[in-house]
């Protein structure tokens, strides 16, 4: 009967558990995609603006932090050197909170399948998403 009893309780509370992880994960879940509103959207911006030479344009929409660090000539040597004229499909990947900012990766894709992964950063300035950081990363 204690075996039962052990039995029970266990199970209820491996339940109770289970429960408490899924309402942890959902509510995490949640507050990442009302965190992350507006990125899809300046991410199409960032490139269309390159895409159609306004790189003036690309680099406001970064921080004041990133263009202290980064000034304009070497934005547009980076560009440079991604070489993303050769590039025509964009996917974004899921998006990581950390602290107060949200890091995607996205992937650009040419038509020879080649892929060009970069890592963005994005803070929250005056209640819009700015770029705070763009990393080339491996290809994978």
């Amino acid at each position: 009967m204690d075996w039962e009893l052990a039995r029970a309780i266990g199970t209820k509370a491996l339940a109770a558990g289970l429960g408490a992880l899924l309402l942890f994960w959902t509510i995490s879940a949640v507050r990442l995609v009302l965190s992350a509103r507006g990125i899809n959207p300046l991410i199409k911006q960032f490139f269309t603006q390159v895409a159609s030479g306004q790189v003036d344009g690309a680099y406001l929409l970064t921080t004041k932090n990133y263009r202290s660090h980064v000034n304009r000539q070497q934005f547009i040597r980076f560009l440079a050197g991604l070489q993303l004229n050769k590039y025509r499909n964009l996917k974004s990947g899921r998006p990581r909170l950390q602290e107060e900012q949200v890091i995607l990766t996205v992937k650009l894709r040419s038509d020879g399948k080649e892929e060009l992964p970069l890592d963005f950063t994005f803070v929250k300035v005056d209640d819009a998403w700015r770029v705070d950081r763009i990393q080339k990363l491996a290809a994978s």
